[in-house]
């Protein structure tokens, strides 16, 4: 029995790297009153890394979306895989080379992942496990967080966006 309630309990965790953050950097702030310049440095260093820890989490905060839609997708190492009911499948991040979000005739927001020799995945936004395609996306070559958390915004009529493309250079020899 857990004396926090579901709903709190999962609020919080969704947070948890933004309040750590501010946590942080709270001590940091603490430890720069001590006096000195070891301490003081070592306290803005702190706060420093704790309000960075704070934005990437508020980052992946923005990409996070509530809903219920059917599937789960786990990302390992170098593989996204998308299981639902009635499709699914796997990209490998190495054969990836076009991310866009897409919308399905209801407006439900989808990622559409292309990738070379196999068919393209779609991955609805709000699948259970969805969150940690945001890692993956922009640990791609060349991604960047503001564009794909940007699409995120989009409503139904304004259609589907690129957010990434790979830029295949062609061989020096």
């Amino acid at each position: 029995m857990s004396l926090i309630r579901p709903e709190l309990k999962k609020t919080l965790t969704r947070w948890r790297d933004v309040l750590t953050g501010f946590a942080l950097a709270g001590a940091g702030g603490w430890i720069v009153t001590f006096g000195g310049w070891f301490y003081q440095g070592l306290g803005l260093l702190i706060v420093a890394l704790a309000l960075g820890l704070s934005f990437v989490g508020w980052r992946r905060l923005r990409f996070h979306r509530d809903g219920q839609a059917a599937g789960v997708v786990e990302v390992t190492e170098g593989q996204i895989t998308y299981l639902g009911p009635t499709g699914g499948g796997f990209a490998a991040r190495t054969e990836v080379t076009e991310i866009a979000l897409a919308f399905d005739a209801a407006g439900r927001a989808h990622w559409r992942i292309a990738q070379t020799g196999a068919p393209t995945l779609s991955i609805p936004v709000s699948a259970t496990g969805a969150d940690a395609l945001f890692d993956a996306f922009v640990a791609l070559p060349g991604a960047t967080p503001a564009r794909i958390l940007a699409a995120l915004d989009r409503r139904p009529h304004q259609g589907p966006v690129t957010v990434w493309r790979r830029n295949d250079r062609p061989a020096l020899t």
